[in-house]
């Protein structure tokens, strides 16, 4: 053979290794199982831990194609996981709770805790006169009627003995909850500590006349936002959903860590965003709701049995059960857990 013969063999081996990988590289691609992600709101700071994953490539890494899609309301990401247009979602556990309630049967549960404490909370002006729970009567209380934290608000008053009847409720719309405090037309409202705190200080209100009643430092015992997860999905794809718990979970550690470098990948993608706010209102939720003294025991992601039940029983004075009180394995999937080591505060 001659050198210029033996030159072609070697090319034709060389090409037909190449052929020989695409179809392999074009199949591992194509395996990626697709995973739609429900966001509860748009693209703020407190989506941070999701979106990193996208970009830091740690989804890609488990073998996922992530889509993650904003949402217009508390029960949007419910109602889209449980009816199988979204595979995974982000919601408050306790609206969860009670959606499963209406409608038995349907295919969604939790399989992470995200807040280990929720952010319902009473936002107060002090220069109302108002310093505790107990100062909230005799004074107006501004209140959306879809609130998720007015829907607490029967908790809060057993828990702090407050006489509800002499509470003037005014049911407001959202957008001028703030607004309407920072005004003076009412002396307290009800919402999410870190939203409603950071929308007041936009609003010129001094930081020293604002009182955050966090209600999970007031008695209230329930838990926040989780991990959803059609059980469908589940059933079929355990090793996905695992996977997304193992990248969002290195995501959290590394949010909790730096969330001014996590804050970036919320910033790239909501235009109208200011970093100095976001970076603002994630810190406080890192603080008040992810990063908790049961959390730095115990690990992120997890529920306590007795403290749930607490929470049902807390649950159902403001809500009454269609069927059977729910028990955790109800409601919540441990099975889709990282490790214990994974899951470390530290």
């Amino acid at each position: 053979m001659s050198v210029l013969e033996a030159g072609r063999a070697a090319v034709a081996v060389i090409l037909s290794g190449v052929l020989l990988t695409l179809p392999l590289a074009r199949d591992a691609a194509a395996a990626d199982t697709s995973i739609r992600f429900s966001l509860e709101s748009k693209f703020d700071g407190l989506a941070a831990p999701f979106l990193l994953p996208l970009d830091n490539g740690a989804y890609r890494a488990e073998g996922l194609d992530v889509g993650i899609e904003p949402a217009a309301s508390m029960l949007e990401p419910i109602t889209r996981v449980a009816s199988g247009d979204f595979e995974m979602g982000f919601a408050d556990i306790n609206a969860l709770i009670k959606f499963r309630d209406a409608n038995p049967g349907t295919p969604v549960k939790a399989v992470f805790m995200v807040y280990n404490r929720p952010p319902y909370a009473v936002i107060a002006r002090k220069s109302r006169g108002i310093g505790r729970p107990k100062d909230l009567e005799g004074k107006k209380l501004g209140a959306p009627a879809a609130d998720g934290a007015f829907a607490q608000w029967p908790i809060f008053v057993h828990a702090n003995s407050i006489d509800a009847s002499k509470v003037t409720i005014e049911n407001i719309g959202f957008p001028v909850r703030e607004p309407m405090l920072a005004a003076g037309q009412v002396d307290a409202i009800t919402g999410f500590s870190f939203a409603s705190f950071v929308n007041l200080k936009d609003k010129g209100v001094p930081v020293d006349d604002i009182l955050v009643m966090l209600m999970a430092d007031y008695g209230v015992d329930l838990y926040g936002h989780a991990i959803i997860v059609n059980s469908k999905f589940a059933a079929g794809h355990p090793d996905e959903v695992k996977g997304f718990l193992r990248a969002f979970t290195k995501a959290l550690k590394a949010t909790v860590k730096r969330p001014s470098s996590a804050v970036a990948s919320v910033i790239k993608r909501n235009e109208a965003a200011r970093q100095s706010v976001e970076l603002e209102r994630l810190t406080m939720a890192i603080r008040d709701n992810i990063v908790t003294p049961e959390v730095k025991a115990n690990g992120y992601g997890g529920i306590d049995s007795e403290r749930f039940g607490k929470a049902i029983d807390q649950i159902g004075l403001t809500y009454k059960w269609k069927t059977a009180k729910p028990k955790l394995d109800d409601v919540f999937d441990a099975s889709f857990l990282p490790s214990e080591a994974e899951r470390k505060y530290k």
